[in-house]
């Protein structure tokens, strides 16, 4: 009962812990990169879709994406939903086949701006960790009347180290995305 509790909590931490570091990676560093535009989403007739089921993306250069399109027809909303995205400053162009995107070259402002909105991604990521740690904390509070109060708070301490270990791991990530942000 309590080892289906701690698995659950974990493999939950784990599937929040990998959210965050998506998340992490659709935030622009020094180079152009197809992740930037993973959570984009085109309305297509009417319906929100994800750019990559749209297109496919291609990076010739450092601070260029080649965006081709599969539908000639979407050409327009892709080129707009790309215009649209916030934190992104990025320039589409559409020659009537591809969108090239040309992103700008970041400044110092630019790159403490990102920090900041990637600390609140990791902030959000500890947040939800915390909560699924609240949730599990209740399931094992409610196991106290079939099990002993020693096993359930073994089972407590077992569950802080694994809450312990994932929001290390969210600060690991945060860490290395802040030196790569803050890198010229």
């Amino acid at each position: 009962m309590i080892a289906d509790v701690l698995s659950d909590a974990t493999a939950r931490m784990q599937k929040a812990v990998e959210v965050a570091k998506d998340d992490f990676a659709t935030v622009r560093t020094g180079r152009a990169n197809p992740q930037l535009f993973q959570k984009i989403l085109v309305s297509y007739y009417g319906t929100p879709t994800p750019l990559s089921q749209l297109a496919s993306l291609q990076n010739p250069e450092a601070r260029t994406l080649v965006v081709t399109p599969y539908d000639k027809g979407a050409l327009r909303d892709i080129e707009q939903a790309i215009r649209d995205t916030p934190n992104l400053g990025a320039n589409p162009t559409n020659d009537g086949n591809i969108i090239r995107v040309t992103l700008p070259e970041l400044t110092e402002e630019r790159r403490k701006e990102f920090v900041k909105l990637v600390r609140s991604k990791a902030e959000d990521a500890r947040v939800s960790v915390r909560n699924i740690r609240r949730k599990a904390k209740d399931d094992l509070d409610a196991l106290k009347g079939e099990l002993g109060d020693d096993e359930v708070a073994r089972g407590e301490k077992e569950l802080e180290q694994v809450t312990k270990a994932h929001v290390d791991q969210i600060d690991d990530a945060l860490k290395r995305k802040e030196t790569e942000l803050l890198e010229v």
